[in-house]
């Protein structure tokens, strides 16, 4: 679907719901972000987060995992011997807070499911994990945060995106059940990944002496299509790194912390995302995500 024809869509379906953009300039403004794991924030809308943030947008994150199936201390995969599932979770979510803390973020919401681990992975069909749990069950725990926190604006994950990781799908369906739930966000943003972003953050790596391959092309090209919305956040990178870097026990798997902050300004200066449900009362493409919802133009993070 071209994004001419999604955005339609978007529209269509929200049409008679009792979402409307909120025009009122005494309402708070507010974003919230769900997210699979701890780290998750940093690595995929830290950016946004810090950038709102700081102009006084009140910030939400909610973390659907406790990340047991990150690395322990040392890069120790799970299966392997000195890895406790239960030490790394809490490891995780004190990274978590710390990486919360340099973003800015106002609120951090913990529903505590299980890690499922990647695609390929058996602890995915294990009955205990998050990706497990019915669509509707984490859907109606996330309608119960929008409702209490009532964000205009809500961003996770683009299910037909390039990374598959189930609790990623997981989240990011849940997320948008529980937005059709509430009636209550203005819009909801899918976080993608395009050409751009790959071809930036391989010249990096390439620059430290890191070879990155990446997805096919043509996958690439059909997410560049469907963007809708870039954000520049390179004013803020600094705080996104620390963010990052807060996640000390994933380093070792991080590709983006091997970059100096020269480089990862270059590769993550600038995040996209899609428009995949509310009102778009903007025009496209969009350098705000609440465009069209304060009733003011499209010129960036005003509080």
């Amino acid at each position: 679907m071209s994004s001419a024809g999604r955005i339609a869509w978007v529209v269509k379906i929200f049409e008679g719901s009792r979402m409307c953009p909120v025009k009122n300039s005494s309402t708070p403004l507010k974003l919230m972000a769900v997210h699979a794991h701890p780290d998750d924030e940093a690595t995929s809308t830290g950016g946004v987060l810090a950038r709102y943030a700081l102009a006084g947008v009140q910030t939400i994150v909610v973390t659907c995992t406790n990340g047991e199936l990150g690395d322990a201390p040392g890069g120790i995969k799970p299966g392997a011997d000195g890895h406790d599932p239960r030490t790394v979770a809490s490891i995780r979510l004190a990274e978590l807070r710390t990486a919360c803390a340099h973003l800015g973020v106002s609120t951090l919401e913990l529903l505590g499911y299980h890690d499922s681990g990647m695609a390929d992975w058996d602890h995915r069909h294990r009955p205990d994990v998050f990706c497990t749990v019915p669509v509707e069950t984490a859907a109606a725990r996330i309608t119960g945060l929008i409702e209490r926190h009532r964000p205009q604006v809500v961003v996770s994950y683009d299910v037909d995106g390039t990374y598959q990781h189930p609790d990623h799908l997981h989240a990011a369906r849940a997320t948008a059940r529980a937005v059709e739930l509430a009636g209550i966000p203005v819009k909801l943003y899918s976080k993608a990944h395009g050409t751009t972003y790959w071809r930036r953050l391989r010249e990096a790596l390439t620059q430290v002496g890191v070879e990155l391959r990446g997805p096919e092309p043509g996958a690439l090209e059909s997410v560049e299509r469907r963007i809708t919305t870039s954000i520049d956040v390179s004013a803020v990178i600094e705080r996104k790194r620390d963010a990052l870097h807060a996640h000390e026990s994933q380093l070792n798997s991080s590709l983006a912390a091997k970059l100096p902050l020269d480089l990862f300004s270059y590769a993550f200066g600038t995040e996209t995302y899609v428009l995949t449900g509310g009102v778009a009362n903007s025009a496209l493409p969009e350098v705000d995500l609440f465009a069209g919802v304060r009733g003011g133009h499209d010129d960036g993070p005003t509080a």
